[in-house]
């Protein structure tokens, strides 16, 4: 019997996972559930990604090492993945020993093979920090797009794959000092000698990709393919066995792509049955930002090897899920969490059959509350749940719990449309499959209305019995998608282990006894609907100023009561304040200090303002980010920063006030990525 491996990418464990990030984590469990109900030879394989410069960069700011780190994250992902009812066969660890061999042994058979040069590198070097800066410790503009937080591994806004010496205006991640460029010396997989090969081998199967895959793939191809470096001065990570290079360990995304095959041997001893197998197939599933690493390098390194490994054949790339017209973001806690969704008290399903009737197949969308509660009201209430309801209550009420006998005619009508979701799930258009189920269960909702079964009573019992076989049906076909509802329906329907052969068949024969009906999903009220807003952050509440870290460069006396300063935020402005009385120009350069972005130009004595400096209290004690990045966002927990220019009048109607020499707004303190905004003021201070 063939065997299919899916896989799902590996999130990083360096915080806790969002809704966004859970949409390839859900799709590769629906999935997987549907091939296992069809009695498919399945096994699925999910795990965390715990190595590079994420994990350190975080581990700096919690202050502790990068092992404990990840292990702290990788048992609260387990945790939010068990809640949310992901059931996958194989979940590990990148950072594993399993994983450390099979990357050694791959790394060790491409340079056998010689696809692997070793060539002088320049990067990135903080003589501050006395480092050399990779990947995440190093930010800048990216040189593609134009975007000012572009990682030295990789843009998100435009997913371009970069080397740090590329990004303009680069600087430190850790204390914010420009970096100088430096050699040294590292290992490269030749990708253009490998090119022959991965583009034969990709012409064969990209046609099971989704177009996302296949467009950037092809796109990277006719770019041209360049060494690639898989190497990283760095302490984290799998150490390099190759003389020379005893201070450095792979590349994060080298080992990454290979903890599919290193967390299948940690679970299963016959790994190699599935990896090395010419009767697998490999379905995966992965977010945009992620395409060229599976389907460039990591297909790279397997054929590079010689062994006959698996290579991926079915790819599915979902779009971003986005949240209340921005982005989720991890670092200011906008967005649904795993964490907050288990505190809600809404069932994992109803959270599993939002993010797959979102689920961003071939653009973006979006999460917004009000579309979570009308979702969860009108389709899974109104539609499911009250046809359900309504069917078994009445089987209870006036047959005694008894199903009567069914005409097997409405059935022949329905095997079009249970066909129709068998093939979109086939397809992996799982967002497609589910809006066909919610048809069906409109068509039982309609013919329930139609024969009107508490007024015909004669024929009430033949109608009552193809709608409980029809809510049987509907149950095995939710069930990759709501597996606690799929089993409850089931319950009660005194029926256990269906498979996919059951639908469309007559499996609730004359006679059959149901139990209880009971509710199967609850409705979410508008007072609940509030409270989850306002707790979990939505955009529509958002924090009217763009506050950002500026660095003092340059500061000039204007008359009695100004200063005109000369500040960095990511770009120079100039900026003019009434300090003059409070400061001199010495005291100010260098300092970081809060400036609000958005607000819109002033003129004073004649000197254009682009800006304004915080400060609290009459002695104007100004609020500081000592160990921040100038351009570094300040913000408040669970609010998104307004970037439209705002007048001084909005301005004044913000209140932020002094308390424990920190800066607070609603009970929230100001704060950078790195650290709470700071001022040496007494509590209750006005700040402006």
């Amino acid at each position: 019997m063939s065997k299919i491996l899916v896989t799902s990418a590996l999130p990083y464990v360096n915080n806790v996972p969002h809704l966004g990030t859970m949409v390839c984590v859900f799709s590769a469990d629906v999935y997987t559930r549907f091939l296992r109900l069809k009695g498919e030879n399945v096994i699925s394989v999910l795990g965390t990604d715990e190595h590079g410069t994420t994990a350190e960069v975080k581990a700096i700011e919690e202050g502790v090492t990068p092992r404990e780190l990840v292990d702290k994250y990788f048992k609260i992902h387990k945790e939010i993945y068990d809640w949310f009812e992901c059931d996958f066969d194989c979940f590990g660890r990148t950072s594993s020993e399993a994983n450390k061999d099979v990357t050694i042994d791959i790394f060790q058979k491409l340079d056998k093979n010689g696809y692997i040069v070793e060539q002088e590198l320049e990067q990135t070097y903080c003589r501050k920090c006395d480092k050399f800066l990779a990947d995440r410790f190093v930010i800048g503009e990216c040189p593609h797009c134009g975007y000012p937080e572009a990682r030295g591994d990789q843009c998100e806004s435009c997913s371009k794959l970069l080397n740090a010496i590329e990004l303009k205006n680069p600087k430190c991640s850790i204390c914010g000092t420009a970096p100088e460029i430096k050699k040294s010396r590292h290992l490269f997989i030749d990708l253009p000698k490998l090119e022959p090969k991965l583009v034969e081998w990709m012409d064969k199967v990209k046609a099971g990709w989704s177009h996302n895959a296949r467009s950037m793939s092809e796109a990277w191809l006719k770019e041209g393919l360049t060494l690639r470096c898989i190497t990283r001065d760095l302490k984290w990570g799998i150490p390099v066995p190759k003389e020379g290079y005893e201070n450095k360990v792979f590349y994060s995304w080298f080992d990454a792509p290979i903890g599919y095959i290193g967390i299948t041997k940690e679970c299963k001893k016959d790994w190699k049955d599935w990896w090395l197998n010419p009767d697998t197939r490999l379905v995966q599933f992965m977010g945009k930002d992620n395409i060229p690493f599976h389907t460039i390098l990591f297909p790279s390194f397997l054929i590079g090897t010689g062994d006959p490994y698996v290579l991926v054949s079915g790819l599915s790339v979902n779009e971003y899920l986005n949240y209340e017209g921005g982005m989720f973001s991890k670092s200011r806690g906008i967005g649904v969490f795993g964490d907050s969704a288990m505190e809600t008290g809404i069932k994992a399903d109803i959270w599993r059959y939002y993010v797959m009737a979102a689920r961003p197949e071939k653009s973006d969308s979006e999460f917004t509350w009000k579309d979570f509660q009308a979702k969860t009201n009108n389709e899974l209430v109104a539609n499911i749940g009250n046809l359900t309801n309504r069917t078994l209550t009445f089987i209870n009420r006036f047959y005694d719990n008894k199903i009567g006998a069914a005409d097997e005619a409405f059935f022949e009508k329905l095997r079009e449309a249970e066909k129709r979701v068998g093939g979109l799930l086939d397809k992996i258009e799982l967002r497609d499959a589910l809006k066909e189920i919610m048809l069906i269960g409109k068509m039982g909702n309609q013919y329930f209305q139609e024969n009107e079964p508490w007024k015909h009573k004669k024929k009430a019992a033949q109608v009552l019995a193809v709608l409980a076989n029809l809510v049987k049906d509907i149950s095995i076909m939710i069930a990759p998608y709501m597996p606690e509802a799929a089993k409850n329906i089931q319950k009660q329907l005194n029926l256990k282990d269906l498979t996919w052969d059951d639908l469309g068949q007559i499996t609730l024969k004359e006679g059959h006894e149901i139990k209880q009906a009971k509710i199967i999903f609850n409705k979410i009220e508008d007072k609940e609907l509030d409270e989850f807003e306002t707790k979990y952050g939505s955009k529509s509440k958002a924090f009217p100023l763009n506050l950002k870290v500026a660095k003092i460069l340059k500061a000039e006396p204007v008359g009695d009561k100004l200063m005109k300063l000369e500040v960095d935020i990511g770009e120079k402005r100039q900026i003019v304040a009434g300090i003059k009385p409070f400061y001199s120009a010495e005291e100010l350069v260098g300092k970081n200090i809060v400036v609000v972005a958005n607000l819109k130009p002033a003129k004073l004595k004649g000197l254009v303002s682009k800006g304004m400096l915080l400060a609290a209290g009459d002695d104007a004690r100004l609020l500081t980010a000592p160990n921040s990045m100038p351009g570094d966002p300040i913000y408040i927990d669970g609010l998104e920063n307004k970037t439209d220019q705002i007048s001084i009048h909005e301005f004044s109607k913000v209140k932020l006030v002094t308390k424990d020499h920190k800066v607070e707004h609603d009970g929230k303190f100001l704060k950078t990525d790195k650290e709470e905004v700071q001022v040496e003021a007494e509590d209750g201070k006005t700040v402006a």
